[in-house]
């Protein structure tokens, strides 16, 4: 019998590659079993992602057309009036949206826009919505800054492994990463931090990047999964496609070795079918951006992730205003009752 799995943080190489190698069908099936211990099986979170502050960005992400190093054709914006934020905000929130990203084309923020970021927090908040940020390094103080504005979540993807990360990026290093995920920790938000697949990487460094995501210090309690979005004008404009059902392996073993945090069906859902969403949320990813863009790159349309719900049987998420305590509380006695033998069915 299958018993509710404990966390790891000491997760090998050899291990996740393991995962990897199971047949298709025993590695989802393992992949919802340990989905149904801990989510509801047929709901799925949705956040909204909006672009404050578009392009110009110092960094040389070799995947991003929001680079400055790159001639994409993309249109630079200033930082948006708090306004116009607020106003996406509420529109987010009447289509169903739970949780309101804001992302920033920025390497990190400069303290002269601290207090307009702040702003945009605290009108976030008030609307009852969860809110995000992903607005590249953050010191220290900037992150006990965005956590006393009462900013929720922050996101600051890994994007790959540390072995192909040189081949990606080369303005910041990996460590620079790691040490703004720990301010973020130390503040008290929660982390929003996967990884893009489909850039050339290798099979060993798909592995690598989820087993430095699982033993992270806490796991991340989201988890985008991106594929590759191929922009013209980057230098991974003619990268070959990564396998569909390689990239759905990806999604399984996630959730098999970050239990408890949602997985979120990222960046390159509009380049798949139906069918493909689907054995994804078999294969336990339970949260989506929603509406037509992601930053700069297209998304399905909201109206055709309605249907898609529709014809799954999935429903929205709801948000439950209760305290982390009570929270925790409630997953320790539903973990309880899941510890009884015949709830359960082997997992392999």
């Amino acid at each position: 019998m299958s018993a509710v799995l404990p966390l790891r943080h000491n997760w090998t190489l050899a291990e996740v590659n393991a995962l990897f190698a199971l047949p298709f069908n025993d590695l989802v099936f393992q992949a919802q079993t340990v989905h149904r211990q801990f989510f509801k099986p047929n709901e799925v979170q949705i956040s909204t992602l909006l672009s404050i502050k578009t392009g110009a960005c110092a960094e040389d992400c070799k995947y991003c057309p929001q680079s400055g190093h790159y001639n994409t054709g993309l249109e630079r914006e200033r930082l948006l009036e708090v306004e116009k934020v607020l106003t996406q905000a509420k529109a987010a929130k009447d289509k169903g949206a739970s949780r309101f990203c804001m992302g920033a084309a920025w390497s990190n923020p400069k303290q002269r826009d601290m207090p307009f970021l702040m702003e945009m927090v605290k009108g976030v908040k008030e609307m009852g919505l969860e809110t995000c940020m992903t607005l590249g390094k953050l010191d220290a103080g900037q992150a006990q800054e965005l956590k006393q504005a009462g900013l929720d979540y922050y996101n600051h993807n890994l994007d790959t492994s540390p072995e192909f990360y040189g081949e990606i990026i080369t303005t910041r290093t990996y460590q620079d990463r790691l040490d703004t995920l720990q301010h973020v920790r130390d503040a008290g938000m929660k982390v929003c931090c996967g990884g893009i697949v489909g850039m050339g990487e290798s099979a060993n460094d798909r592995s690598a990047l989820l087993m430095q995501l699982a033993n992270l210090p806490e796991h991340p309690q989201s988890v985008p999964i991106n594929m590759l979005v191929k922009v013209q004008g980057t230098p991974m404009e003619n990268v070959d496609d990564l396998d569909g059902f390689e990239f759905i392996r990806t999604i399984a073993v996630a959730r098999i070795m970050m239990p408890q945090s949602h997985v979120r069906l990222s960046a390159g859902r509009s380049r798949m079918n139906e069918q493909m969403q689907a054995l994804c949320f078999l294969s336990g990813a339970n949260s989506i951006f929603y509406g037509d863009k992601l930053l700069t790159t297209e998304n399905p349309e909201a109206d055709a992730d309605m249907l898609l719900f529709a014809k799954l049987g999935i429903n929205p998420e709801q948000r439950h205003d209760v305290s982390d305590e009570a929270h925790e509380a409630a997953l320790a006695d539903a973990i309880k009752e899941q510890n009884t033998p015949s709830l359960f069915h082997s997992a392999v």
